[in-house]
């Protein structure tokens, strides 16, 4: 229940397992994908996180977006994903030196190739940043940086279909459970799938489809986000993605700038709507630009859109396995901004703890939904 990046990242890793020997229906109310969270992301791929399951994750991802056809049969190239390494630049003040430094030494210890500055270095590097207010940043060397959102979807989706599955333009909108197990999803063209298995890979709807089971309330809400595109008149050289303190982003996009930050948390309503507020451009994130980038006092807004982050309240972070009160319902939910690039992960993980009965590559068991119920919740600091 559900194709965009996440579920058509499981029916590709599914229908690509050498002992998957079932089929796949693909339910995707939206086939063009024109409100799905997917295309309207920054595309963002990072190794700087803190949990070590969201860095590992991120690290397949990369791996994954540069070399598809070593992980899955798909007839598109690496280069169709645009992936542009140019890096993340995390900045710290002085209260998120101590927490930096402790992040990029688990990041490097698992591989990830992140150089740790202090301000002066930062400086000497990055001459267009105001540093005065800032004691250490982490820059990622390689590795780390953009690709073009809706292709890496198209190339699951693609791929899907091409190894057998079947994508349905359809919502679920009953479920016949038994005995805690599931036995079909009537859908709202009037069919009925019938299947061993169900995954509820519904995004910013995850909520709902658990409703249909009468389970306890999954902890996943629709919330807004903003992006905004600028022009600069003198635009800095040698931009990675930076990742302000305050929680505010920018990075290039062709020749011009792309920024957002997310609302305080008292701010972060569940939203259904794509409505644009240039007043939060104006009014905030204006300022904190030119402040980090004396060069952003002169530039012109040029375009905006809205998307939405399938937010998990508990921790932010996803809710990936086996639901703790069904005996076949499996989840893939609640990634908080984090779906595109824990995507490829996901999807071999699924793939692997369905067909083989465990993870038998990287483990995922960290981010099991049982979690919530047991009040462990994954401490991750670096979400943007």
């Amino acid at each position: 229940m559900g194709g965009g990046v996440i579920g058509s990242a499981i029916a590709c890793f599914l229908q690509n397992h050498p002992r998957f020997n079932g089929t796949v229906t693909v339910l995707e109310p939206d086939p063009t994908y024109r409100y799905a969270a997917t295309p309207r992301s920054a595309g963002g791929i990072r190794h700087q996180f803190q949990a070590t399951v969201n860095i590992q994750a991120s690290l397949f991802a990369t791996r994954f977006v540069s070399d598809p056809g070593q992980f899955i049969k798909t007839r598109r190239q690496a280069s169709d994903l645009a992936f542009n390494q140019s890096g993340y630049l995390t900045l710290a003040s002085d209260s998120g030196q101590e927490l930096i430094e402790r992040n990029v030494a688990r990041q490097q210890n698992l591989g990830a190739a992140i150089e740790l500055m202090d301000s002066q270095t930062l400086a000497n590097r990055y001459s267009w940043l105001n540093t005065e207010d800032l004691c250490a940043a982490a820059v990622g060397l390689k590795g780390e940086g953009w690709i073009d959102p809706h292709s890496l979807l198209v190339l699951f989706r693609e791929s899907a279909v091409d190894l057998g599955a079947c994508y349905q333009k359809a919502r679920a909108v009953a479920i016949d459970c038994q005995a805690n197990t599931i036995k079909s999803v009537s859908c709202d063209d009037g069919k009925t799938i019938h299947g061993d298995i169900f995954i509820n890979a519904s995004g910013c709807d995850a909520a709902d489809v658990c409703n249909l089971l009468g389970l306890a309330d999954l902890p996943v809400r629709k919330r807004k986000r903003l992006v905004f595109v600028f022009d600069c008149r003198t635009p800095p050289t040698t931009c990675p993605l930076v990742v302000d303190p305050c929680g505010l982003y920018f990075r290039p996009e062709g020749s011009l700038f792309i920024c957002g930050m997310s609302p305080p948390a008292e701010l972060d309503h569940d939203c259904d709507d794509f409505e644009i507020d240039y007043d939060w451009f104006d009014e905030v994130l204006w300022p904190k630009l030119a402040h980090r980038v004396p060069a952003f006092e002169e530039i012109k807004l040029t375009n905006a859109w809205a998307g939405h982050y399938d937010v998990n309240t508990f921790d932010h972070n996803a809710l990936i396995g086996l639901h703790p009160d069904m005996a076949n319902f499996y989840l893939a939910n609640g990634f908080s901004g984090h779906g595109l690039q824990q995507s490829p992960a996901c999807g071999r993980g699924l793939a692997e703890l369905i067909v083989d009965g465990r993870y038998t590559t990287l483990d995922l068991g960290t981010l099991r939904p049982s979690r919530i119920r047991d009040g462990c919740r994954i401490i991750e600091s670096q979400i943007v």
